[in-house]
């Protein structure tokens, strides 16, 4: 929430997607976080059809992605 939630946002609800097992990382997004949380192992490439795999990026895109827009925010 304090890196990309605007000032007319409100407070994030969603999923909180993990490569690993880090705890560390896990308290750290969960923090102030009062309410119920239900924790699964899910296996995407399992899940999706083969018809619909293309059409979504790579999870190497993603953390491209995801690297691109915190550099950004680290070096405005």
């Amino acid at each position: 929430d304090e890196k990309l939630r605007g000032e007319h946002d409100n407070k994030t609800i969603g999923l909180l997607l993990c490569k690993g097992k880090d705890e560390v990382v896990a308290q750290y997004a969960l923090t102030g976080y009062d309410q119920p949380i239900g924790i699964s192992d899910y296996q995407l490439s399992k899940a999706i059809p083969e018809n619909l795999k293309s059409a979504l990026p790579s999870i190497e895109e993603v953390e491209e992605e995801l690297t691109s827009f915190l550099d950004k925010d680290k070096n405005p």
